[in-house]
């Protein structure tokens, strides 16, 4: 038996190289999935990269239905601090199941180390060539283009704020985040403070299509006077092969 540690320092004890593996999170699910092809037993529902992955369903990230988890009887879960609830990884582990705890990445860096831990030492991989290689396409930091505010939910308005992975990919290709100073990670203002931004410090509003799907109508419905920009939400928030081509991609949605 092996005790492998995961990111918030918790044992993984596993007897070898992790060979069933449920994935809770949907970017971690492309980079197993696309690093050691085979060996994932089951996913979420919105676990949809690669496109053809064909393996059951447990539920969300969420709400996972953790008796399907128990009963694909996976050698370890693969989980997120942010995305997936603490009383569902203290189950799964009450149960005898191996759970990896990825921390919610603050940098791409930090997000790819993890996911090197996870490939090279649960997986017994050697380093995955795209790994390498989004390393190296984000490692350089571009000039401040634009000043921008960045919702990621309606209904309350939610904005990205302080040491968030999607904050760190726009500032690599050139968007300050006004309110990457907050004092929270995903503060909630409301429609008034934010449409005052583009009368201060903003010049550009950036619109992903998940977790929320912005559309064409959310900028100038309600920022008339604002410059916006729709992105993929999978090139902003998702950490694994994505990133390969998300800098070219949201690069040329700011261009």
């Amino acid at each position: 038996m092996t005790y492998l540690v995961d990111d918030l320092g918790e044992p993984v004890p596993l007897s070898g190289p992790a060979s069933r593996v449920v994935s809770l999170v949907p970017s971690l699910t492309e980079a197993v999935e696309v690093s050691a092809p085979g060996r994932l037993a089951g996913a979420t529902d919105y676990c949809t990269h690669p496109s053809d992955v064909d393996v059951p369903r447990v539920g969300g990230s969420k709400y996972p239905k953790l008796d399907r988890v128990l009963d694909l009887a996976p050698d370890l879960v693969l989980a997120n601090s942010e995305e997936n609830r603490q009383d569902d990884v203290e189950r799964l582990r009450a149960n005898g199941i191996p759970v990896w705890v990825m921390a919610a990445a603050a940098t791409v860096p930090a997000a790819l180390g993890s996911l090197r831990r996870i490939l090279t030492q649960a997986y017994e991989l050697d380093e995955p060539e795209w790994l390498v290689t989004a390393e190296e396409v984000w490692r350089d930091t571009r000039p401040v283009r634009f000043h921008a505010v960045v919702p990621v939910w309606r209904k309350p308005w939610v904005v990205l704020g302080r040491d968030t992975f999607a904050g760190d990919v726009l500032r690599r290709v050139g968007v300050a985040n006004v309110y990457a100073t907050a004092e929270e990670r995903y503060p909630r203002p409301d429609l008034e403070e934010l449409r005052a931004h583009f009368k201060a410090d903003a010049d550009l509003l950036v619109l992903p299509d998940e977790p929320y799907l912005f559309t064409a109508d959310d900028g100038p419905d309600h920022f008339p006077d604002a410059r916006y920009v729709l992105v993929s939400g999978r090139h902003l928030t998702w950490y694994g092969p994505s990133l390969v081509d998300a800098h070219a991609a949201l690069s040329e949605a700011l261009d």
